[in-house]
């Protein structure tokens, strides 16, 4: 058998033959996120064959977390009400409406069972979009996930700085304050409390929250004129505080600020109590923002505790969906839960406001489209305008309130200062020191 001999010519041939090969396999490439048939992208023809869009909600329905999670799905099918009145969004690829459904599962308030079920979502479900709230132990694996297999992710609740952390985000769009804004509030709070000595004990645990909060506040609170006193940084679920306790009662600590998950901060008052410690002011974020965690203290350990508010029925903003206040948001979660208010019920529904804007702006389901609109959002939603930057993220507003039990034992969260946002009112001036 003769060998063949390759010509100058044939090679040439070969090697062009080769490249365009190359070039019509990269454009094959290029459709895999989005391969098209007549047009109509794969989203569009997995959701039209299956009837409808898909919204994946990861949350913390269970675990110490739960309060945040408390008002799912009750909040998300209020919106979804209004959204799928007229048949839901319009996908101009298909010509023709689909309704918008969520699934919600539950994370049990732990950052790698976050991680799993938004896994899950992406992969099983096929969501077209992940929407995720409620402090770094669920944004931040969730985020994460959503960079990985890119898909258009729309969070809010949790401190810009921890989220930044876990970036940079191409996938991802985050909403809420900074810390910095929270030492601000924070200050705020203490500086209308007259006579105390300016000396802070710090109570933030060895968590993504904890780590950020020491970092900032450290930089901000020396340059006012505040003294630190900072036992350093414990586990959550420590369930011995009498070292840290003794520590502040040697310093003579007066103000102690932080930042604990609910049952932690319970079981650190109770002792401080038994022990007799008593600082003038406490502000402590995360630790009791909800009536359920403020009555799990117990007694009436709780009276005058001050904190941070991202959001009350007492503010001007209203939905972008039906033009509903704040304060008919609330009542309508008081009539058909039987519960008080809280923080999360605002931001549960900006997010699906956020969501539906995107779906109708971006009127496909292309996972690339869909990244681009979230990017260009500028909507005035029930937590005040979103607009993100160019890190991703856009600022909400923050006022600082203050707990005090009202006739027949509820507990009220009262709005003491309004110094960063004075368009939004105080309700009440306030309790120093504390009872």
């Amino acid at each position: 058998m003769k060998k063949r001999v390759a010509t100058k010519s044939g090679v040439w041939f070969l090697a062009l033959l080769m490249a365009s090969t190359l070039l019509i396999l990269g454009g094959c490439g290029t459709k895999s996120a989005s391969e098209s048939s007549g047009g109509i992208s794969a989203e569009a023809q997995r959701a039209d064959k299956r009837g409808y869009i898909l919204i994946g909600i990861p949350s913390p329905s269970t675990g110490p977390l739960a309060g945040f999670g408390e008002a799912s799905p009750w909040v998300e099918n209020r919106a979804l009400t209004e959204i799928n009145k007229d048949g839901g969004i319009l996908v101009k690829e298909l010509n023709k409406k689909l309704p918008v459904k969520i699934k919600i599962v539950d994370t049990e308030s732990n950052p790698t069972k976050a991680a799993d079920v938004a896994s899950k979502l992406v992969l099983d479900d096929k969501v077209d979009m992940l929407l995720v709230l409620h402090t770094p132990d669920t944004v931040n694996p969730v985020s994460a996930v959503a960079e990985r297999y890119g898909i258009p992710t729309v969070s809010l609740d949790e401190p810009v700085d921890a989220w930044l952390a876990g970036g940079p985000y191409k996938w991802s769009y985050h909403a809420f304050w900074t810390v910095d804004d929270l030492s601000k509030q924070f200050m705020s709070i203490w500086g209308s409390a007259s006579d105390q000595n300016k000396t802070v004990g710090y109570l933030f645990p060895n968590d993504s929250d904890g780590i950020v909060f020491e970092k900032i506040f450290s930089q901000k609170l020396p340059a006012e004129g505040y003294k630190i006193v900072d036992p350093g940084r414990f586990p959550n679920g420590t369930k011995d505080y009498s070292a840290i306790i003794n520590q502040f009662k040697k310093e003579n600590v007066q103000i102690l600020t932080g930042v604990m998950i609910p049952p932690d901060f319970a079981a650190f008052l109770k002792q401080a109590n038994q022990l007799g410690y008593s600082p003038k002011i406490v502000t402590v974020g995360k630790a009791y923002l909800f009536p359920t965690d403020v009555k799990a203290i117990g007694g009436t350990l709780a009276q005058g505790l001050t904190s941070e508010v991202w959001w009350s029925p007492y503010n001007s903003y209203k939905s972008s969906l039906t033009g509903e206040s704040s304060k008919e948001l609330c009542d309508a979660w008081t009539q058909a839960a039987g519960k008080q208010w809280t923080p999360v019920l605002g931001f549960n529904y900006a997010g699906m406001e956020i969501v539906a804007d995107v779906l109708k702006r971006t009127a496909s389901l292309d996972k690339e489209q869909i990244r681009q609109t979230i990017g260009q959002t500028d909507l005035n939603t029930m937590v005040g305008p979103i607009k993100y930057n160019e890190d991703h993220y856009s600022k909400t507003p923050l006022l600082g309130g203050q707990w005090t039990q009202g006739q027949g034992g509820s507990w009220n969260l009262e709005i003491i200062n309004n110094t960063q946002h004075p368009d939004s009112p105080t309700t009440a001036k306030i309790i120093f020191p504390l009872p």
